[in-house]
């Protein structure tokens, strides 16, 4: 029996939610969790280098299957060496299964047993994406950890609807799971469906687990449904997931949503906010969301964070900031999207503290009100 790809290890459980401390040993390194991931949708975190999200304490980030099959094509990844030295990345990388793409982004989708029928967002061209090709993909990329091909329905869809869907997502895992090449070498997980319906999570989990895959990704959430949907939602889901295995939460980035999803017992999350939100001006601080490029930061020269010490808060002023952002300058963008990334990587390490330390929840409450998240009209995400 040969060792699996992926490993986890539960080092503790806080005594007052269902948070856990722990880790996740793959073929590139361990990183610790809870952990944020930064996104690398087209194999690079937008404007940053490996080298700064290795600094600010990135232990492990995303690309996205969809758009590297598109540009550059998995075979000229392949015949890098694989996505790691493409684009000179030595830690642990995660791609997902290019479903949720194929369900947001192309036009004229068709859905059939095989696979789906679509047109790529780029130029129109049909295109067919089978839970084999997605695996195909994956191992010709060469990521850590991979994800199953799964139908991503709006949460709002009917029950009839969403049955079908998570009953046809646990045949496509279980293709997925049967052409996967490389189980040695990299870690596939299967993605929990079901929209807000208990019984069809709880049907999704359990088909899911039958097949033992070494994660579980839970999916379908963060699609615009309110966030006490998503916190209800998980906290029926997780539970169901075994305690040795690590358990993701697709898509979520907002600073309450993190540390909600910790309590719950979620150990991964990722997101492209706070990289998009960036380039237009828009920072993540402790005492809230702040909008550098706005008139009133012209001739404001305190860092954007006055508790953040990361480099760009350390060096620069929100008065030159703004002033990089409204001319369009790659390095104001730069510099935004540093601290945004820094400031969840840090969020995270604090909250890892608080498990050990069994004070999350008060933890959580200082953060909420010091962000102003219980205040009226609070800026949130």
């Amino acid at each position: 029996m040969t060792e699996p790809a992926i490993r986890y290890r539960l080092i503790k459980k806080e005594k007052h939610t269902g948070a856990r401390l722990g880790e996740l040993v793959t073929p590139h390194g361990t990183f610790p969790t809870p952990m944020f991931m930064p996104v690398g949708t087209l194999a690079t975190v937008k404007t940053l280098a490996p080298e700064e999200l290795k600094e600010m304490g990135a232990g492990v980030i995303l690309s996205n299957t969809y758009h590297l099959w598109l540009r550059p094509g998995e075979d000229i990844v392949a015949e890098a060496g694989g996505l790691h030295k493409f684009m000179n990345w030595d830690q642990p990388i995660l791609t997902d299964s290019g479903g949720f793409q194929v369900f947001s982004l192309a036009d004229m989708r068709n859905i059939v047993e095989e696979g789906v029928h679509f047109k790529n967002h780029l130029n129109g061209s049909k295109m067919f994406l089978s839970p084999e090709k997605a695996i195909d993909i994956q191992n010709k990329l060469g990521s850590d950890i991979m994800m199953s091909f799964d139908e991503c329905p709006p949460f709002d869809e009917s029950y009839d609807y969403v049955k079908k869907s998570v009953e046809r997502t646990s045949r496509w895992a279980a293709r997925g799971l049967e052409a996967h090449a490389n189980p040695d070498r990299q870690g596939l997980f299967g993605i929990i469906q079901g929209a807000g319906f208990e019984d069809l999570r709880k049907q999704s989990a359990q088909d899911l687990i039958s097949m033992d895959f070494p994660g579980y990704s839970i999916g379908g959430l963060s699609v615009g449904e309110p966030k006490s949907e998503m916190n209800r939602v998980l906290e029926f889901t997780t539970p169901w997931i075994p305690e040795n295995k690590p358990r993701y939460l697709m898509g979520v980035g907002a600073a309450d949503s993190l540390i909600d999803g910790v309590i719950r017992g979620v150990d991964m999350f990722d997101c492209v906010l706070p990289t998009r939100i960036a380039r237009n001006g828009t920072c993540m601080t402790s005492k809230g969301r702040l909008v550098v490029k706005n008139a009133q930061f012209a001739r404001d020269f305190r860092p954007i964070d006055e508790n953040c010490d990361c480099y760009t808060c350390k060096n620069y002023s929100r008065a030159y900031i703004r002033h990089l952002i409204k001319c369009d300058e790659t390095f104001g963008m730069r510099l935004t999207s540093y601290h945004n990334v820094y400031f969840l990587l840090n969020l995270m390490k604090q909250v890892r503290q608080a498990i050990m330390d069994d004070n999350l929840l008060e933890f959580r409450q200082h953060f909420i009100e010091e962000y102003g998240f219980n205040k009226e009209n609070a800026k949130n995400f």
